[in-house]
């Protein structure tokens, strides 16, 4: 990827970019890759964005077919549904991305993530999940950080009014410039694993309210075996029990986790569009930092309230990591 230069057609096609992050950002964007899985509406608005900005490629990975819910949050699908034809989601939204940029190479792998080798995610830099169980999400990143090359793995969800991003760089140099000064900087990111199992009582108390609300939804559909999303106000009976038993689980006050947010959470629709357009912006610029090896990147999770329209970022790491 170092040695290929921008085409000319590209240099016309990026001008205005260039001139804002220059040349070398935008040749390490145009020759990237970038995998995708769960064509939620947050993932739409990313992809657009990461379309218009000019990566080399974008791989789609959602067998799903089309609900009602998807032509809701979801603006590359038409809301005539007798075009879908049987169409998948992945399907839906490759052909409305192609029409954004036709300089991008835009295609759709069919099968589950799981089912695809290490080998598989080697040909990308950046792999971006949704829609996915704990189980999943921790896996995928797993393969990611085995290859020999540094693969930038990311998770995106949203929820009603809330959303949430988490960022793996692994060991991620970059520079950042300050009026005529070059800054050289390195940052050790934890896995999702990591993550998600540093103990609550570790924490500090102004920790986001999100971040563990988030957690206890993410493991009851874990254990009742519950697709990403399909639990609704009608399961917030068990949900409080949830949340009981990892607060005393974790030695914390319950009050980590307030009832009032939890069925928010489960009350309102899957997805709203206008928190689903901040999160995939926020998760666009985030990837094209990453990309290009420019300014100071998220570490590690971003959560973002409409409620309140605060975005927040956590760094979640054990302090005191097993040797």
């Amino acid at each position: 990827m170092d040695g290929e230069e921008l085409t000319e057609q590209e240099t016309a096609l990026y001008d205005r970019q260039i001139r804002v992050w220059g040349a070398d950002a935008q040749r390490r964007l145009s020759k990237s890759h970038v995998l995708v899985h769960g064509m939620a509406g947050s993932v739409a608005e990313f992809c657009k964005n990461i379309v218009l900005a000019g990566v080399g490629s974008l791989t789609l990975v959602d067998d799903r077919p089309v609900t009602e819910g998807a032509l809701t949050a979801n603006f590359l699908i038409l809301p005539d549904e007798s075009v879908s034809n049987g169409k998948s989601l992945a399907d839906l939204c490759r052909d409305s991305l192609k029409e954004f940029n036709p300089m991008v190479r835009v295609s759709v792998e069919k099968g589950d993530l799981l089912s695809f080798g290490e080998e598989f995610y080697d040909k990308f830099d950046v792999v971006v999940v949704s829609c996915c169980p704990l189980a999943t999400k921790k896996l995928i990143n797993e393969k990611c950080r085995k290859l020999s090359k540094r693969v930038a793995f990311y998770t995106v969800d949203c929820r009603d009014l809330c959303g949430e991003i988490f960022v793996d760089l692994q060991k991620y140099k970059y520079t950042k410039k300050k009026l005529d000064e070059t800054t050289e900087c390195e940052l050790q990111y934890p896995s999702f694993q990591e993550a998600v199992s540093v103990p609550w009582s570790m924490l500090p108390r102004k920790v986001s309210k999100l971040y563990f609300a988030l957690r206890v939804i993410e493991k009851f559909e874990e254990v009742e075996g519950r697709n990403p999303g399909d639990t609704y106000i009608e399961d917030l009976a068990a949900v409080l029990q949830m949340k009981k038993e990892l607060c005393e689980a974790q030695s914390v006050s319950e009050s980590h986790v307030p009832n009032a947010l939890l069925e928010r959470l489960l009350m309102g629709a899957r997805e709203f569009p206008p928190v689903c357009a901040v999160i995939g912006g926020i998760l666009g610029q985030e990837v094209i930092k990453a990309i290009s090896g420019k300014g100071d990147p998220l570490k590690n999770f971003f959560f973002f309230d409409a409620m309140d329209g605060k975005g927040i970022i956590e760094d979640i790491v054990n302090p005191n990591p097993e040797k």
